[in-house]
């Protein structure tokens, strides 16, 4: 199994108002089409996990290598490639841009990288919402679809440049049960079929178990 994301040894303070060890030798790893999800109580550090984990936040200590690359102290620059072009995110609002087409959001990331034509963004945005199923939405405005609807359009968003791995952030806290149980089959064929890898922060325990391993968290460590 080739590995796609590791943490060695991660380690992070918060400095205001006062000294706070919020991140305590973290310290996993994970492969190619593993889907995993990062499970534990309010502040005990699984959001703060995936800011570092996703090169957001460089101020930790520790190692961070993806696809055995090792990302640690990386000027900003190149980690904002790095993450536009291996890194998709699924946030639990999704951020679409209201004004712009379905079609126009999935292309935004694929357009900022600027390695395709418009053409070929448009045909890859296309074959991404064909995957997810909602193709036919194409062409409305983002404000005029469903919940569960925008969600998987988020999702097509994090695919359009062929990412490495998919990173969520809580992506069915806001929907109800049916939408949360589509979202968890769309990303567990995404694993299967595609061979993604995905880290998945998650309150929901359903979803939790149904993913190939939970790592659980408690007071910054994992346990």
């Amino acid at each position: 199994m080739s590995v796609i994301l590791e943490a060695r040894l991660i380690n992070k303070y918060f400095r205001k108002p006062i000294l706070f060890h919020v991140l305590k030798d973290i310290s996993f790893t994970i492969n190619a089409g593993e889907f995993v999800s990062i499970m534990g109580k309010s502040g005990c550090g699984k959001s703060t996990l995936l800011y570092i984990l996703s090169t957001m936040d460089t101020d930790y200590e520790g190692q961070l290598f993806l696809n055995g690359y090792d990302l640690t102290k990386k000027p900003k620059a190149e980690l904002t490639s790095i993450r536009n072009k291996d890194i998709g995110f699924v946030f639990q609002f999704h951020y679409l841009l209201s004004e712009f087409s379905v079609l126009e959001n999935v292309m935004l990331p694929a357009r900022k990288l600027g390695m395709k034509s418009y053409e070929d963004i448009k045909k890859d945005a296309l074959e991404k919402l064909e995957l997810l199923d909602i193709a036919d939405q194409a062409y409305k405005k983002a404000s005029r679809i469903s919940g569960g609807q925008k969600q998987r359009v988020a999702i097509a968003r994090a695919l359009i440049n062929n990412p490495r791995i998919i990173m969520g952030d809580e992506p069915t806290g806001n929907l109800d049960s049916k939408n949360s149980e589509n979202v968890f089959n769309i990303l567990r064929k995404l694993s299967t079929d595609e061979g993604l890898s995905l880290l998945v922060v998650t309150h929901d325990e359903d979803f939790a178990t149904k993913t190939d391993r939970i790592i659980t968290m408690e007071d910054g460590r994992i346990i």
